[in-house]
């Protein structure tokens, strides 16, 4: 099986680098990720964060920018990413005014639809960034991720699956990326602690994982993105030992 390349959301480390970002993206290639995925830069400019990245040899996988701020400059959000060597867009999360019901997750799915086709003509992918609540029952038994995937374009939506937030919403991972096949290019390796469900370290709690990862190249995925909202630890100490683990079992 071919491997995937790994990078790190740097959401995780969102304290260290609002005191160093350049120091820790370089600490981040330091323990061998190929990549990153961005949740902002820090007080760096478009151009200093490029420079950082490209003398630390990562490359972007991807950015978190929320749907209103594609919505009102996407011709910023296109010029910034295309500097930086990233084409893939994602939205990280909906407000509730987005998501109330099936009407308004009907809404938002064309919204993402239009601003898929938006990026698209300038070379780059929109993707959509699940949690928990978009597989809270709706009127009728519908779920939310379920419409939005339903009612926007594969070709102009993609899914970044977020595979602890698919777990607390009380689904199969692995089914899930298996149903969308072909449109899960991005993937976010995030473990659930088996005693209390609290964010734990890749290949640490009882995410899947082997699992995944064997769907991965099966259901298009090009990357693998770890991930913890919350950590025990210092957060570089825990995206080490994540790391470290998918590379004791082959993966990096």
């Amino acid at each position: 099986m071919p491997k995937l390349p790994i990078a790190l959301q740097m959401y995780t480390v969102r304290d260290d680098t609002a005191r160093d970002f350049a120091g820790v993206v370089r600490q981040v290639a330091q323990i061998g990720y190929a990549g990153v995925e961005l949740a902002g830069r820090g007080s760096l400019s478009v151009r200093e964060l490029r420079d950082v990245l490209g003398e630390a040899g990562l490359r972007v996988c991807g950015s978190h920018i929320g749907i209103d701020q594609i919505e009102n400059n996407p011709a910023q959000v296109v010029a910034e990413n295309l500097e930086l060597g990233n084409t893939r867009i994602v939205v990280p999360y909906l407000s509730e005014d987005r998501r109330r019901g099936a009407d308004g997750y009907k809404r938002t799915a064309e919204t993402l639809n239009g601003l898929g086709e938006t990026l698209r003509t300038q070379g780059l992918t929109l993707c959509y960034h699940n949690h928990a609540f978009e597989f809270e029952p709706l009127e009728g038994g519908q779920i939310g991720m379920d419409i939005l995937l339903d009612n926007t374009d594969p070709m102009l939506v993609k899914a970044e699956v977020d595979t602890y937030w698919v777990l607390v919403g009380g689904q199969d991972p692995v089914a899930f990326v298996q149903k969308h096949r072909g449109r899960v290019p991005l993937m976010h390796l995030k473990d659930r602690d088996r005693a209390d469900g609290s964010f734990a370290e890749v290949g640490t709690g009882d995410l899947p994982l082997d699992a995944l990862i064997a769907a991965a190249p099966e259901v298009g995925t090009e990357w693998l993105i770890v991930e913890q909202d919350v950590c025990k630890r210092p957060p570089l100490e825990s995206v080490k030992i994540s790391y470290d683990n998918l590379k004791a079992k082959g993966y990096a």
